[in-house]
């Protein structure tokens, strides 16, 4: 049986539609469009999320460096934590030091509990005074023999917060999210780290409130 003819309408336009079967001409294009979207997505993420952790790396190092240099002071003033915040600031660079929020507290260890309370606290959030912080069990001495927690312990603690706000607010959350950090280290020159910077001549003695 021979096959049907087209008809006389659909001949002319018979060999037009299969030279647009084979026009693959387009396909470029329309693969840019679909791919274009998903790789600026992918790529403004990557970039937000490496700013972020090199924020959270420079926080380490905002505390550390916080904590480092009040413990360093027999005793220390609000001039002294003025410049203590004005390095850690330097430490944020090139990134704005402006979400920063950071704190200096001093603690007691009460050895008949264990629990570290704030002895003086001073910054963006301070402590109240006698406050309890935690502390890592690893950083509360204790006798070798009895495991009785040693007297006259005290710790300087540093805590530091970072409002990371990205750049391109459909890749995170647009209004960002916090970073902390947090550092503890003994005084080194005496037990304790006295403030206010006493009086010439005044012999105080470390607090244990």
């Amino acid at each position: 049986m021979k096959p049907l003819a087209p008809s006389g309408l659909l001949a002319p336009l018979q060999p037009s539609a299969v030279r647009l079967m084979r026009d693959k001409g387009g396909n470029a294009a329309v693969e840019f469009a679909v791919i274009v979207p998903l790789m600026l997505v992918m790529f403004f993420g990557m970039v937000e999320f490496t700013s972020a952790i090199s924020i959270a790396r420079k926080m380490s190092l905002v505390t550390q460096g916080l904590a480092d240099l009040a413990s360093r002071y027999a005793s220390v003033g609000d001039t002294d934590i003025d410049n203590f915040n004005i390095i850690a600031k330097t430490m944020l660079t090139p990134y704005s030091a402006t979400p920063l929020k950071s704190t200096i507290t001093e603690l007691y260890i009460d050895p008949s509990t264990g629990v570290a309370r704030a002895q003086w606290s001073k910054g963006a959030e301070p402590r109240g005074l006698g406050s309890s912080v935690h502390v890592p069990e690893n950083l509360i001495a204790r006798d070798s023999v009895t495991t009785a927690i040693l007297p006259n312990q005290y710790l300087i603690f540093s805590e530091a917060n970072y409002l990371y706000t990205p750049a391109v607010g459909y890749v995170m959350d647009k209004a960002g999210f916090t970073l902390s950090e947090k550092s503890y280290m003994r005084p080194r020159l005496t037990t304790c780290v006295i403030y206010p910077t006493p009086a010439p001549g005044a012999q105080p003695n470390c607090p244990k409130s």
